[in-house]
C-alpha cells in the first residue's frame, strides 16, 4: 500500500514517527503544523488498511501491540499503555532516565533502552519496568535502532549506529540472561532463530548478523545455545556484495523466517539480499526501493518481510514456492542447496533431483542414505508403496539390520509416518505379537492412522484398535469398538462430539446379539435422547425377536411412566407382551395401576386367557362378557362378586350363581356357602 495514499502526512514518514512492531499494525505519530493545530495518532490495521484510525494524542512516541489493540505512549520520561478496544489504562510509570528506544519484544513485554541500561516492562501484572543490564561503553554514542531477543528471552541485542571516521559504523551488545555476560560487536543489523541442526530433535539458538567495516563486509551465522543432545552447528560467514555504485551502502535491518530458515538482509540504499541460514550461501540479490527502508518486520502469514520506506510505500517481500527451487539450480546451480530448501519446507522444482540421487544410493547399497533421501523429498514424492517396496525386495546385508528396516527407521527419526507406511511397518510387527511397540509409535504421534491399520491392531488389541480408529476419524469402527469392549455409555457422547450420526438400528440390532442387558440400558437412552434416536416400536421388536421379555419390559416399564395419552398403544403392548409371556408381572402392573390409556377390552380379554379371571372381570364392561367369567371360574373371591351381581338382573344372577354353586359345591363347601351369602346380601331387598 502507499501510506500518502491514506491520506498520511509525509514528513510523518520517518524512523522517528513511524513504527511498525508487526504485520498487523502500522501506527504514525503526526506533529501539528500550526499552533491551532493538534497533534495526532494514526493507526493502520493492515487488514483493513481504509480505515485510518486517528486519535488526538500528544506523545514522543508511539508503538501498537504486535498482537492486540493495544497502543503504548511516551511523552518524556512519562509511559503509559492503553487497551483502545475497552478505552482503558493498563499500566503507567515515570522513569528516571529518558527513554531513547523502545520496542515489543513479544506480545506481553516491551523493551526499553535508557542512556545506561536496558529494561523490560511486562504487560501483565502490576510491576514497573525491571533493569535487566547495563549498556556497554561500546554504545556510548551510538544511536539505538533495534532490540532483539530470541524466543526463549534467553539472549538479547541492542543494536546502535553512530559516526566514525566518515562512515556510518555498527556497534552491538550481545547479552545472555543466564550467564548475564554481555559482548561487544561490531555490527549493523542482527536476528535470532531456532533451527533444528541435522542429526538434532530440538532446535538450537541461532544468532545472525551482518557488518560493514572500512574492510570487509559479512554476514554471519553462529549458535549461541543449543540442546545437550544436538550436533554442534557449523558457525557461517560470507560476504555481503555492494555495487560500486553504492559502496556507502551499509545493512539497517535483518530477519529471519523461521518458515524457510532464510535470512532477509536490508540496506540503507534499498538493497535485499537473501541467504540460507544454514548454509549462509547467498540465495538472490536485488534492489527493492530506491528509498531508504527505514523500519522491517517478519510478515509471518507469508514467511516473507514487510517494510516502509521513505516514500511511503509499504513493501512485502517473500519468496516465490513454485519458483525458488528452480532459480536455485539454474541460477545458482547448487543442487545441494535445492535439494536442502526443498526437503526442508516441502518446495517443488527438486522432484528429479531427489529421485536421481535416490537411485544412485539404493543402487550402490547405501539403503540408510537412501532412506534419508526418499524422507526429505519435498511433499512426501518418493515416500510411496513403490519405494516400500523397493526395500523389503532389497537383499540383507550381513550384520546389517534389513533395508526395509533402516527405511523406516530413518522415518521414524525424521517424524511421522503416512498411512501406506505405517500399515507396512505395523503388519511384521503385528505378526511378531509386538504389539507394545504399535503403542509406543502412537503415544509418540509416528503412525499415520488409517481404518485399516485398526483392523489389523484389532485381532490383538481392541482397546488399541479404538485409538487407531479414533485417530484415523474412522468414526464407525470407533463406535463398534465401544460395544465391544462394552463401553456403551461413550458411544452417544462420541457420537455428538464428532458430529457422526451411526445407523442407531444396525448397531442395537448388533448389541442385542451380543449382550441384551447392555442393550435394554442403550436403547433407553437413545429413545430418551432429544430428539429421540431410535423408534421404540422398532427396539420392542428387536428385543421380541430375540425373546428378550424382561429387558422389554423394564424400558417399557421406563419410556411408559409419565403415563401419556399418547403411548395407549404401547402401554397395551407392554401387557400383552406380559400376559401373554409372563401373567404374574402383568397382574403385578396392573396391581400397580399405573396406566390408564391402553386397549382394556384388549387386555380383559387377554386376562381371561391368562387364568387373571378377577383382572378380566376389572376390564370388562359386557355384561355377556362378566356372566360368562362368573359362570366359568370357580377362583374369584366371592366378595370380589358382590359389585358384578348387581350390574346383572335378578334372574341373570340366580343363574350364575347355580352355576357357581355346580362348579365350588364339591370343591369347597365352604366357599360355595360364601357365595350364596354373598347373593342373599346383594338382593336382600328383593322379594324373591
Amino acid at each position: 500500500m502507499q501510506l500518502t495514499n491514506l491520506g498520511i502526512n509525509p514528513a510523518a514518514i520517518g524512523f522517528a514517527t513511524l513504527t511498525m512492531e508487526s504485520e498487523k499494525y502500522i501506527c504514525i505519530r503526526e506533529q501539528a503544523t500550526t499552533p491551532e493545530g493538534k497533534s495526532q495518532i494514526a493507526i493502520i490495521d493492515t487488514a483493513n488498511p481504509s480505515n485510518v484510525n486517528r486519535r488526538p494524542i500528544t506523545a514522543d512516541s508511539a508503538i501498537m501491540n504486535p498482537t492486540q489493540n493495544i497502543l503504548a505512549l511516551k511523552a518524556g520520561n512519562q509511559l503509559q499503555i492503553f487497551n483502545i478496544e475497552q478505552k482503558a489504562k493498563i499500566k503507567a510509570v515515570t522513569l528516571q532516565d529518558q527513554v531513547v528506544f523502545w520496542k515489543w519484544i513479544t506480545p506481553n513485554v516491551i523493551a526499553l533502552v535508557t542512556g545506561t541500561a536496558a529494561f523490560h516492562w511486562s504487560l501483565d501484572g502490576t510491576s514497573d519496568p525491571v533493569k535487566v543490564f547495563d549498556r556497554h561503553q561500546s554504545l556510548a554514542d551510538c544511536q539505538i535502532i533495534n532490540y532483539r531477543a530470541d524466543s526463549q528471552m534467553k539472549w538479547l541485542c541492542v543494536v546502535g549506529i553512530a559516526q566514525r571516521d566518515g562512515r556510518i559504523a555498527g556497534a552491538m551488545q550481545l547479552y545472555s540472561v543466564d550467564k548475564k555476560v554481555s559482548q561487544p560487536i561490531e555490527g549493523h543489523a542482527c536476528a535470532f532463530a531456532d533451527y533444528v541442526v541435522d542429526g538434532g530433535t530440538q532446535p538450537s539458538t541461532l544468532f545472525t548478523f551482518a557488518k560493514k567495516t572500512a574492510t570487509e563486509a559479512k554476514v554471519y551465522v553462529i549458535e549461541v545455545q543449543k540442546p545437550d543432545d544436538s550436533p554442534q552447528f557449523t558457525r557461517r560467514s560470507v560476504d555481503i556484495y555492494f555495487p560500486p555504485e553504492a559502496a556507502q551502502d551499509f545493512p539497517v535491518a535483518m530477519q529471519v523466517s523461521n518458515k524457510y530458515n532464510i535470512i532477509y538482509l536490508v540496506t540503507k540504499f534499498g538493497y535485499a539480499h537473501l541467504f540460507d541460514l544454514e548454509t549462509g550461501t547467498l540465495i538472490y540479490r536485488n534492489r527493492i526501493s530506491a528509498e531508504t527502508i527505514f523500519v522491517t518486520t517478519p510478515h509471518l502469514p507469508t514467511g516473507g518481510i514487510v517494510g516502509v520506506d521513505r516514500k511511503g510505500r509499504v513493501l512485502l517481500l517473500t519468496i516465490d514456492e513454485q519458483n525458488i527451487v528452480p532459480f536455485i539450480v539454474s541460477s545458482l546451480n547448487n543442487y545441494e542447496l535445492a535439494i536442502k530448501l526443498a526437503s526442508r519446507n516441502g518446495l517443488p522444482g527438486a522432484e528429479d533431483l531427489f529421485t536421481n540421487q535416490f537411485n544412485r544410493l539404493f543402487q550402490q547399497g547405501m539403503y540408510k542414505e537412501a532412506a534419508k533421501v526418499a524422507a526429505d523429498s519435498p511433499q512426501g514424492i518418493l515416500r510411496t508403496p513403490k519405494t516400500i517396496q523397493l526395500f523389503q525386495q532389497a537383499p540383507t546385508i550381513p550384520g546389517q539390520p534389513s533395508p526395509l528396516l533402516q527405511y523406516f527407521g530413518v522415518l521414524l527419526e525424521k517424524g511421522k509416518l503416512n498411512a501406506a507406511e505405517s500399515l507396512e511397518l505395523a503388519r511384521p510387527v503385528l505378526q511378531q505379537g509386538r504389539k507394545e511397540l504399535i503403542e509406543k509409535w502412537l503415544q509418540e504421534d509416528k503412525l499415520g492412522c488409517s481404518e485399516e491399520l485398526g483392523d489389523m491392531v484389532n485381532v490383538l488389541d481392541g482397546a488399541l484398535a479404538q485409538k487407531v480408529y479414533f485417530r484415523a476419524g474412522a468414526h464407525a469402527k470407533v463406535v463398534v469398538s465401544f460395544a465391544e469392549t462394552g463401553q456403551y455409555d461413550k458411544i452417544l457422547p462420541y457420537t455428538q462430539k464428532v458430529g457422526y450420526s451411526p445407523d442407531w438400528k444396525v448397531l442395537l440390532n448388533n448389541l442385542v446379539q451380543m449382550n441384551p442387558d447392555a442393550a435394554s440400558t442403550f436403547a433407553a437412552t437413545l429413545i430418551n435422547a432429544q430428539p429421540p434416536l431410535i423408534d421404540v416400536n422398532f427396539v420392542v421388536d428387536a428385543f421380541m425377536k430375540k425373546g428378550m421379555i424382561q429387558q422389554t419390559t423394564s424400558l417399557l416399564l421406563d419410556v411408559l411412566k409419565n403415563n401419556k395419552p399418547a403411548e395407549a398403544a404401547l402401554q397395551t403392548k407392554l401387557l400383552e407382551i406380559n400376559l401373554i409371556n409372563a401373567p404374574p408381572v402383568a397382574d403385578a402392573i396392573l396391581a400397580n395401576e399405573m396406566f390408564t390409556h391402553y386397549d382394556r377390552a384388549r387386555i380383559g380379554t387377554l386376562c381371561e386367557k391368562a387364568g387373571l379371571f378377577q383382572r378380566a372381570l376389572e376390564h370388562y364392561t359386557d355384561l355377556n362378557d362378566i356372566k360368562r367369567v362368573i359362570t366359568n371360574t370357580h377362583a374369584i373371591n366371592p366378595e370380589f362378586l358382590l359389585g358384578y351381581f348387581s350390574r346383572l338382573s335378578v334372574d341373570d344372577s340366580i343363574d350364575v350363581l347355580k352355576n357357581l354353586l355346580r362348579l365350588n359345591i364339591r370343591q369347597s363347601p365352604t366357599g360355595s356357602s360364601s357365595l350364596y351369602q354373598v347373593f342373599r346380601t346383594t338382593y336382600s331387598h328383593q322379594s324373591n
